[in-house]
């Protein structure tokens, strides 16, 4: 077991969780993802956190490795990590999440990530534990925005995260599973004030203890589009 001290220590919505709802961000594009063989680069093996660093949240929770996997404990509100190893793709990448929820009642997964010169974070399980969406597109967080969808996390199940950002489209998938795809033109991205330090690339928790297991960045062919299973 290997602990990463954390930078500081501080101090319903079942009736929706059987599908997304219905709008073009999901009604327009395939339901799963198509299964990927470009060569991957590992970004987080759940072993070290040699390009990575504790996020600069007041009151996060501690960090451990531990049984392949790093475990972020319960913050107030928020315990995470930023990447620091160099420079990253804009566009044209897909990056590939496993995580799993732990406990806790709101987000396991705030997955940040390049969108061009801008940046947006993917939520799994917030506002409650069951809202996924992207936030923020306009100015909307991913309670409020066209990619805003429910989904139910039992604890201890572990859960594949992919993300596609190509030069016109930011798409999302959960167990190969879509949960939707919105054009980039005419939209503005951006993060919530309380994830910035996530930028560029950062992986956090909301008051939830999480595990995080493994991040792959993998480079999106050109022609490379999602396709029914």
């Amino acid at each position: 077991m290997s602990r990463v001290p954390a930078l500081a220590l501080g101090g319903a919505l079942s009736a929706l969780l059987a599908s997304c709802a219905s709008d073009p961000a999901r009604a327009s594009a395939p339901t799963a993802s198509a299964p990927d063989e470009t060569p991957r680069e590992r970004l987080f093996d759940g072993s070290s956190l040699a390009r990575w660093k504790p996020t600069e949240f007041g009151g996060a929770g501690e960090l451990v490795l531990e049984g392949g996997a790093l475990i972020l404990e319960l913050g107030n509100p928020l315990t995470g990590i930023t990447w620091s190893g160099g420079e990253l793709p804009r566009e044209g990448y897909a990056l590939e999440v496993r995580a799993t929820k732990l406990s806790g009642h709101d987000f396991f997964c705030g997955l940040t990530f390049p969108i061009g010169e801008e940046r947006a974070s993917l939520i799994l399980g917030g506002w409650g534990g069951t809202t996924c969406g992207l936030s923020c597109i306009d100015g909307r967080d991913a309670s409020e925005n066209e990619t805003t969808c429910y989904r139910r996390f039992a604890p201890d199940r572990a859960h594949e995260i992919r993300v596609e950002v190509s030069a016109s489209e930011v798409r999302a998938f959960l167990d190969g599973e879509r949960l939707f795809s919105i054009a980039r033109a005419g939209k503005s991205f951006a993060v919530r004030g309380e994830v910035v330090a996530s930028q560029p690339l950062g992986y956090c928790a909301f008051a939830t203890r999480a595990a995080l297991h493994a991040i792959d960045l993998r480079p999106l062919l050109p022609h490379a589009s999602p396709a029914p299973r």
